[in-house]
């Protein structure tokens, strides 16, 4: 595999790439008795979260990414017949906790070690990725953790992209997006970054604008394709 050039930062999308997003309906998985629900609960509210955050942004009508998620959960708990506050709740507080993929604070360390500067770009609000980066460990191995809080639009919008290069100080062209979501990966290679693919689940390519640099299967792949600047 080669390298994808020079880079003076790695900057790493968060949900479904550094934190498994589906760790809190795994582990919920007792309390609805059915593994085949959680599963289908975890995929419904993912999509909802996702589809509610590029509406609003189309709409015009932003609120943080806490309330999407809300109700997003809202949404996927009624439509498969499991509304139960308790439970709710329970899913909530476990958002709060999110698991780092086994391979996600290996390559932060890996990174650090060689010199390069990290951080995170992400959908979330500043007190969920607060909460995700010290629960897991990530900030001890991050320069920044960027929200589109600061842009008040979620991505793909490029308003959003512009943030890491206003935070590093360096053109989207001299740093690494790293996404396990395609539409993300795509958009922020259209952007102008040099975009690696996280493609954990064996996905097919988008058919959107942009192109990135590299496709891996596991971050630990990441940091041979990565070089300074």
């Amino acid at each position: 595999m080669t390298g994808i050039g020079p880079v003076q930062a790695v900057v790493f999308d968060a949900y479904g790439t550094l934190f498994d997003i589906h760790a809190p309906t795994a582990k919920a998985a007792e309390t609805m008795g059915d593994d085949a629900k959680a599963d289908a609960l975890g995929k419904l509210w993912r999509e909802k979260q996702l589809q509610y955050s590029w509406l609003r942004s189309l709409m015009g009508h932003y609120v943080d990414f806490w309330t999407v998620t809300q109700d997003g959960l809202d949404y996927a708990l009624e439509a498969l017949d499991l509304a139960d506050p308790d439970l709710r709740k329970r899913l909530l507080d476990l958002y709060f906790e999110l698991d780092a993929y086994p391979d996600a604070i290996s390559t932060l360390e890996r990174l650090k070690a060689a010199g390069m500067r990290t951080g995170i770009l992400s959908n979330g609000s500043k007190d969920m990725l607060s909460a995700a980066v010290s629960s897991s460990g990530a900030d001890a191995h991050l320069d920044a953790v960027l929200s589109v809080a600061d842009a008040h639009v979620f991505k793909p919008d490029g308003v959003v992209y512009a943030l890491a290069e206003g935070r590093f100080g360096v053109r989207a062209s001299e740093m690494a997006f790293v996404s396990c979501n395609g539409w993300d990966a795509w958009a922020s290679a259209a952007y102008g970054f040099r975009t690696v693919w996280l493609n954990r689940f064996g996905l097919p390519p988008e058919r959107l604008p942009g192109e990135p640099k590299a496709v891996i299967a596991s971050l630990d792949e990441l940091p041979a394709l990565i070089t300074s600047a």
